[in-house]
């Protein structure tokens, strides 16, 4: 069982370590070849960030594991707003841009509810996935367009965005290079985890979905974790705001759309009956907290993350 635990544990390093390598290449790969700060955060950070969610869940259902699969997307969601954006706002107060959250919020929104009713008719399938990646595609049209006719805070946030995220030496090939290596070790700590995952989850008693929504969905979420901090310690609060919004539009549109494409996706009954009401919550806490001053202070950073402990301690109840 402590191979077991070892292999679980490096395979965390790899998807972190994969995600990480793949922001750089692409990154350095960008900017070599011009591309605007604007589309680079927009895209290849915001997306970078959520490979090791999608990699895990595309493993995880062809794996035939689809508690780990849905709970991967619908954990992940909630860890970034309750455990990194509470985080973040305990570092740093978050100040909104009200315009830039009119939009992203309103997408957040809509992304959760197509999760809310893709969740509660049973099984994301195919179609399910056309329309989550149409409306991904729409959002980021959107946003690409709006930033590009009137640059404002928000355009600038994601050249923060883009100062923030991890760069390399070299041109175009090492960048290359480098996202490919990304790719590779970030598949083969999505088999370690998801493998070892369903051993530790037998071993100790609990659901596939159980281990989704917690070790797998914090593990595939710590990218976004550090993203966020270090926008927070270098004052770049609104980046972390932006970062936790976009990642969770994708975590929804982007890696449960792809996900469906590639085999339906059956919803575990326990995720029907708690955990997507808690990421559902989550969400309007979020932007209860966004409306009242558009700002998230450090008291309600705190807020969230009680509220995440207490989530946790629910759901680990029956092993103590």
């Amino acid at each position: 069982m402590t191979m077991t635990y070892g292999l679980l544990a490096l395979g965390l390093v790899l998807l972190v370590a994969g995600g990480d390598t793949l922001v750089r290449g692409a990154t350095t790969a960008a900017r070599s070849l011009g591309v605007s700060p604007l589309l680079i955060g927009l895209t290849l950070v915001g997306m970078g960030t959520s490979t090791p969610e999608l990699v895990t869940s595309l493993t995880a259902v062809m794996a035939g594991s689809p508690g780990i699969a849905m709970g991967n997307v619908v954990g992940s969601n909630t860890a970034n707003i309750l455990l990194i954006l509470g985080l973040a706002a305990l570092i740093s107060p978050i100040a909104v841009d009200r315009n830039a959250f009119r939009r992203d919020g309103w997408m957040l929104i809509v992304a959760t509810v197509v999760c809310l009713a893709a969740v509660l008719a049973g099984t994301v399938n195919y179609l399910w996935g056309v329309v989550m990646l149409v409306l991904l595609a729409g959002y980021l049209v959107w946003a690409w367009m709006g930033e590009r006719q009137t640059p404002d805070r928000e355009a600038r946030k994601f050249e923060h965005l883009t100062e923030d995220a991890p760069d390399a030496r070299g041109g175009l090939w090492s960048g290359l290079g480098l996202a490919v290596v990304g790719i590779a070790l970030t598949i083969g700590g999505a088999r370690l985890l998801v493998d070892n995952a369903v051993i530790v989850a037998r071993e100790v008693g609990v659901s596939d979905t159980i281990i989704g929504l917690t070790v797998v969905a914090v593990g595939t979420s710590l990218p976004e974790l550090v993203t966020s901090a270090v926008a927070a310690f270098r004052r770049h609060s609104d980046v972390a705001l932006g970062n936790i919004i976009g990642s969770n539009i994708y975590n929804v549109l982007g890696i449960l759309g792809i996900t469906a494409l590639v085999a339906p996706i059956r919803v575990p009954p326990e995720i029907i009956r708690l955990d997507i009401w808690v990421m559902v919550a989550a969400t309007a806490l979020l932007v209860l907290f966004v409306r009242t001053g558009m700002r998230i202070v450090r008291l309600e950073g705190l807020a969230l993350l009680v509220a995440y402990g207490g989530y946790i301690a629910w759901l680990m109840r029956d092993l103590y």
